[in-house]
């Protein structure tokens, strides 16, 4: 089976979406609870919410496997993003609420992780450097937008309910000023839903790891609460919840084709 999928775009916006895949290899599958074969901690549905980029030109890069078989937006070697704060580990072993993965004796040990590592991680990490790549020679400069999703609502993470927009950009280090206070008007213009820029969530591995706009790349993470346009009790894809946010995750895009075209 595929690793991934590559959608190569024309414009200088290449759009990741690291928890997009839901699958689980059977073997691997057997070894897990009942609970977490259904992979619930999925980003579900985000490359259907973000398949109009394409119209934008966009380049999108969507794997198939579920982070948990391993985390693409954590490093390689395992080290923490957020120390001090609860997070899910580079091949989790706890769901986002708290139960386990795995069933008992049952967990992955280092050379099981090391093969994940080399099968899923880095194939997905060597499309995504050679695709900045390429748009960077053929624009000068490119935007990584790191599209996410997660329930609203998630104890062992961050306390109360999450803002509906959640915009990383390590703290004004992954993208140049200029863009952050761009992105940042987008979401003051509207007053449909509530946002917050580098608060819990100020960008993963990949936002903090690619994103230098001094050497032309900037990168910008979006953390979605998923009631905006799922049921994130079913999983199921809610299309006229879809169409009233997909316009503001447009124009934040746009903005960022603006700041690099």
């Amino acid at each position: 089976m595929f690793t991934f999928t590559l959608h190569r775009g024309s414009a200088p916006l290449l759009i990741s979406l690291p928890h997009d895949g839901s699958h689980i290899p059977e073997a691997l599958a057997a070894r897990m609870t009942p609970s977490a074969q259904r992979s619930p901690d999925t980003d579900w549905h985000v490359g259907r919410l973000y398949a109009f980029a394409r119209e934008l030109g966009a380049s999108i890069l969507q794997p198939a496997h579920s982070r948990y078989v391993v985390d693409l937006n954590r490093p390689a070697d395992g080290h923490a993003l957020y120390p001090g704060q609860s997070e899910t580990s580079l091949v989790p072993t706890i769901q986002f609420d708290g139960t386990s993965i795995y069933r008992d004796g049952e967990a992955p040990d280092s050379e099981d992780i090391a093969a994940r590592v080399e099968a899923y991680w880095r194939p997905y990490h060597q499309a995504l450097r050679d695709e900045l790549k390429r748009l960077r020679e053929a624009h000068g400069r490119v935007v990584l937008w790191e599209g996410h999703s997660i329930r609203a609502v998630v104890p062992m993470l961050f306390q109360g309910r999450l803002p509906d927009f959640n915009l990383g950009t390590h703290a004004g280090v992954s993208c140049h000023p200029s863009l952050r206070k761009a992105l940042a008007g987008v979401l003051d213009g509207q007053n449909a839903y509530t946002h917050v820029v580098d608060g819990r969530f100020k960008g993963g591995y990949i936002t903090r790891h690619y994103g230098a706009p001094d050497d032309g790349i900037d990168a910008v993470q979006l953390e979605l609460a998923q009631c905006n346009y799922m049921d994130e009790a079913t999983f199921e894809y809610l299309p006229e919840h879809a169409e009233r946010v997909q316009p503001v995750i447009r124009r934040l895009l746009q903005t960022c084709l603006d700041a690099v075209g």
